[in-house]
């Protein structure tokens, strides 16, 4: 199988939590106090998500998208002369 693209062109802004999570006693779940953790904005470009960010005032950190290295597979290398590694059922 070979990833797909979508959804990687766009930039998103996360807010980080500033409570930290608890354990609720009775259940177990884990929970905040902190709503806005549930809030992913995306938008096109990254200077319009930094223009976001500084006009309501929000600090912001930019995480740059890594190049993914992506090499051609086909169904036929399966059954390759040579293959490393064993092919079995």
């Amino acid at each position: 199988m070979q990833s797909g693209k979508a959804r990687t062109r766009e930039w998103v802004l996360e807010f980080v939590s500033d409570v930290p999570r608890e354990v609720e006693p009775l259940m177990g779940w884990t929970s905040s106090a902190d709503t806005r953790q549930q809030i992913r904005l995306r938008f096109p470009t990254k200077e319009e998500a930094v223009a976001y960010a500084e006009r309501n005032g929000i600090e912001y950190r930019l995480i740059e998208p890594k190049t993914p290295k992506r090499r051609p597979k086909s169904y036929a290398e399966n059954f390759r002369w040579g293959r490393v590694g064993q092919w079995t059922h």
